[in-house]
């Protein structure tokens, strides 16, 4: 499915003063943080025009779901779409 996510003001930002490497970076690794709804909805925080770049933990965030309609905690976790195999040495 393509892509129609229009950047934010802040993903604007800062892809604009970033060089082009740490641009890709920084989308990459947001687009692997989710935010999870307890219904089970997901959207990635790229997509919903924030940025998580090099970050830990897996704080929560109050917000309304557009699949249940509901304000509840969401969780942001980080789900990566291909796994590195361990270093051997």
């Amino acid at each position: 499915m393509p892509d129609t996510h229009t950047p934010s003001r802040i993903q604007r930002f800062f892809l604009a003063i970033f060089p082009k490497s740490w641009g890709e970076s920084m989308e990459r690794d947001s687009r692997e943080w989710q935010v999870v709804c307890p219904c089970g909805c997901k959207r990635s925080i790229w997509e919903l025009g924030g940025i998580r770049w090099k970050a830990v933990g897996n704080p929560r965030t109050w917000m309304r779901c557009p699949e249940c309609g509901e304000r509840r905690w969401h969780k942001i976790v980080r789900e990566r779409e291909s796994t590195v195999p361990p270093a051997h040495g």
